[in-house]
């Protein structure tokens, strides 16, 4: 395992109000609609959320936050130096792509640009692509978590992003598995939401510290993961992938490294961070541990306040792994350890 690691300026600073309290969990129910305050409040988060999957999926898919995923995307881009995979893949050679969960298919449409010869398909919740697309993309609205009907298996499948947006990973990587060519490429990108310092400067007791408690606690009650990134080398491997390289990357929060790569994903961080926070808390917080929408806006002001806090020094890291399958398409099982 290898462990790694263009600019804008970094966001305002954000007032402060005081601390929220905590409050009992509830239930995650199918369909539950936010309380009535949530859709009186000042930020509305605009919930065009998926119908099919409204009973996990917790972001909305409105024109703020699509714009948070392209700048997600950009930010991806400088963490692996521009390299949209790292999988070997041969752009001589016609082959076919799949990426799940393309979101608002930015990586598709950069991946159609470099690779002429491939045919890529990209597939997600809802069809909020862009219609101006190369000739040799298309999109499709499909559920990852179903059975996948694809008649005919991928030279190379990408799946990225998906923290808290999965129920069955095992499932979802195995369905990679059997729909990769023999010889083929898989390659899984995601975050381990994990934050951390490494010079002390995040506290005990941070409200950055107990908001990803309270995460995993949702996360895990809605039978969602929000650390995928360190086990995807495992069910990769348990899948029956061979070949498997795992990277590890560190993503500070905010510009305050000294090295300049660090720094400008620092930046971009931040800013994408600000940008999500009110919608990525609102729901799960408020339908899942039962918050009231004006703690959920107490706490944003306050993890804005430590998020642009240069002398926190906070990080999370962000996982690229990929495996080849067999060329005979078999899983290679492991003899048991005597």
């Amino acid at each position: 395992m290898a462990d790694s690691n263009a600019t804008v300026a970094p966001p305002a600073d954000a007032s402060v109000t005081p601390a929220a309290p905590t409050a009992p969990t509830v239930p995650f129910t199918q369909n539950a609609a936010l309380p009535v305050e949530a859709e009186e409040s000042n930020v509305q988060i605009s919930l065009v959320l998926v119908a099919q999957r409204d009973d996990t999926y917790y972001l909305p898919n409105d024109d703020k936050e699509l714009d948070r995923l392209d700048l997600m995307h950009q930010m991806i881009r400088i963490i692996s130096r521009d390299q949209l995979h790292l999988a070997p893949l041969d752009d001589k050679k016609p082959m076919t792509v799949l990426d799940i969960g393309t979101g608002t298919g930015i990586w598709a449409i950069e991946m159609g640009d470099q690779y002429p010869l491939a045919e890529i398909i990209g597939t997600d919740l809802s069809p909020t692509q862009s219609t101006w697309v190369p000739p040799n993309v298309k999109f499709e609205v499909d559920d990852c978590e179903e059975s996948w009907t694809f008649p005919q298996p991928f030279d190379y499948i990408h799946i990225r992003y998906m923290i808290a947006a999965i129920r069955d990973w095992p499932k979802l990587v195995g369905q990679a598995f059997q729909h990769t060519k023999p010889g083929g490429w898989a390659e899984f990108q995601d975050f381990d939401a994990h934050y951390y310092s490494e010079d002390g400067s995040m506290v005990e007791g941070s409200v950055t510290g107990a908001w990803v408690k309270d995460w995993t606690l949702a996360t895990g009650n809605s039978g969602l993961e929000f650390m995928p990134g360190r086990k995807l080398e495992g069910w990769m491997r348990d899948a029956g992938f061979v070949n498997l390289r795992a990277e590890k990357f560190r993503v500070p929060i905010g510009p305050w490294p000294k090295d300049k790569h660090l720094k400008t994903i620092g930046a971009w961080n931040l800013v994408q961070l600000e940008d999500g926070l009110e919608a990525f808390n609102m729901r799960m917080f408020t339908q899942v541990l039962g918050w009231k929408p004006e703690e959920v806006h107490v706490l944003v002001a306050k993890l804005r306040q430590e998020f642009s806090n240069p002398r926190i020094h906070m990080i999370y890291n962000f996982w690229i792994v990929y495996g080849q399958k067999p060329s005979d398409g078999k899983v290679e099982v492991e003899p048991d350890v005597i």
